[in-house]
């Protein structure tokens, strides 16, 4: 019997067998969570909606999936890198989501609203050095919601630590 389910969704110009997120799927199946990781490159790659892609349409593809999850029983746990952490945050505003687990999240994507999220537990993982996404903003973002915040000393694509953020991901799945 699964303990419930985690939806993993990966960075722009990433894909669902990208490292981060596969790296977070084996610690969640290790504990007996059941994972997926939807596919987003056919909406990353519409450049003329946008520099990253079709990003409401990649929101409403993420709704759409934690929704049939909802409906199949079980709690839902939202997970994304970077764009991905943008619009599981987002996703849980519009569907029932037990946790949050979000590497490297942008605080404003365009014309998008800015970076929101249910009241639920929620991990934050962010780079010290990340080039495209300034700590501050995401302390700061973190701070007001009393999120689990672990701070690392990488860059956007905190490729040095996969590890570290799968065992961040299991402790927040153990939490529940």
């Amino acid at each position: 019997m699964s303990r419930g389910h985690c939806i993993l969704s990966h960075g722009f110009e990433s894909g669902p067998d990208a490292t981060k997120v596969t790296a977070l799927a084996d610690a969640a199946e290790r504990l007996g969570w059941t994972t997926e990781r939807p596919d987003y490159t056919d909406l990353d790659a519409r450049r003329e909606i946008s520099p990253v892609g079709d990003v409401p349409a990649r929101l409403r593809r993420l709704v759409d999936i934690a929704a049939g999850a909802v409906a199949r029983g079980g709690p839902v746990v939202l997970g994304g890198s970077s764009l991905g952490a943008y619009i599981s945050a987002i996703a849980s505003l519009q569907v029932p989501t037990r946790a949050l687990f979000l590497m490297v999240p942008p605080l404003a994507m365009g014309p998008m609203p800015a970076l929101d999220a249910a009241r639920v537990p929620t991990s934050v993982v962010h780079a010290w050095h990340d080039e495209l996404i300034p700590a501050t903003g995401v302390i700061e973002w973190a701070r007001a919601r009393s999120a689990r915040l672990l701070l690392l000393d990488d860059s956007h694509r905190l490729a040095a630590h996969v590890d570290t953020t799968a065992r961040a991901f299991a402790e927040l799945l153990q939490s529940l």
